[in-house]
């Protein structure tokens, strides 16, 4: 007749003396690595033999020697003793952030300057860490933020959401440049004007997408419209085989330039050279007040804050 399975429920400290006793072959050696006396270490084996119901070990002349239900007992219990010291480890890192999992967002040029610098640290220490980033507009970012579906985001405070709810960090802004493909008309004159550029081929994000309303603003400042031949994605990647193959401009962030003129991308663009400075308006890092960050989460947060404070070009090396 089976055991009922609470009889076979065994304590740690009952598993890592049948463990001992196998490693060691002696009773009193065993006692002493887990730090019991010898009567105790006998008790204990004599009330685990008795809820299983079977010897589990032999003495030989030799040594102790595990029956053959010892064998499979100590089979198990090394299984269970290495998952308990699984669980302490994992449960050490998430508490010191060296594990867990993230999931972030930023809008495009924090995510790849100093954002992937800062992951990169992290998984340095913490390569069994789960980190997922999304790149995608201020408003699909606030979004996500606000279900709780991210920890943080690197992104603008846009009025529909209600700046109350965030932690606020103010990080940087950004400085629009034009990027054309190397071998374009333009790209080794010393300095474009924009009367230039109006009537040039351009690939532009979505309306409202505060790049591409920030090159208009520096159009209509010097008063001239905004050029007429235009293609509008909100893909960097689509835009870059765009501009690869012909002589289009696209405004994008400083920070995506650099990666994409400097080695070790080097992807054969150049970035013209206008007289005017375009820059947009700052991003923040925003968590909710509601939800606490995780160790995970305030370790990557604090990488951000640090390469953030150091020049743009620091952050790429």
């Amino acid at each position: 007749m089976p055991f009922p399975p609470a009889r076979l429920m065994l304590k740690p400290a009952q598993l890592r003396l049948i463990q001992q006793i196998a490693e060691t072959g002696q009773l009193q050696l065993a006692a002493e690595r887990i730090g019991m006396t010898q009567p105790a270490a006998s008790r204990m084996l004599a009330e685990i033999e008795n809820q299983i119901g079977a010897q589990l070990f032999l003495r030989q002349p030799k040594g102790m020697e595990p029956t053959e239900i010892g064998r499979t007992v100590l089979r198990r219990a090394r299984v269970i003793l290495r998952e308990m010291s699984s669980m302490a480890s994992d449960v050490q890192a998430l508490r010191e952030g060296f594990g867990g999992a993230l999931r972030v967002g930023a809008v495009t040029g924090p995510a790849v300057s100093y954002l992937v610098s800062a992951i990169r640290e992290i998984k340095q220490g913490a390569p069994e860490a789960d980190i997922t980033v999304d790149v995608m507009p201020s408003r699909e970012l606030l979004l996500h933020l606000a279900a709780g579906e991210m920890d943080f985001v690197l992104a603008r405070i846009l009025p529909e959401f209600d700046s109350r709810d965030f932690n606020i960090l103010p990080m940087r802004d950004e400085k629009v440049a034009f990027l054309v493909r190397a071998s374009h008309p333009l790209s080794r004159s010393p300095s474009v004007t924009l009367t230039e550029l109006a009537g040039q081929e351009w690939i532009m994000q979505q309306r409202g997408a505060p790049i591409r309303e920030a090159a208009l603003a520096a159009f209509a400042d010097v008063g001239l419209s905004e050029p007429r031949n235009m293609v509008n994605s909100p893909s960097l990647l689509l835009t870059i085989a765009y501009l690869a193959q012909g002589d289009a401009v696209a405004p994008m962030s400083e920070e995506v330039a650099e990666l994409l003129i400097r080695p070790p991308v080097g992807a054969g663009f150049a970035v013209l050279q206008v007289p005017h400075e375009i820059r947009v308006s700052p991003y923040y890092l925003l968590d909710l007040k509601r939800r606490p960050l995780s160790p995970l989460a305030m370790r990557l947060r604090e990488k951000l804050v640090a390469l953030s404070q150091s020049p743009v070009r620091d952050a790429f090396g």
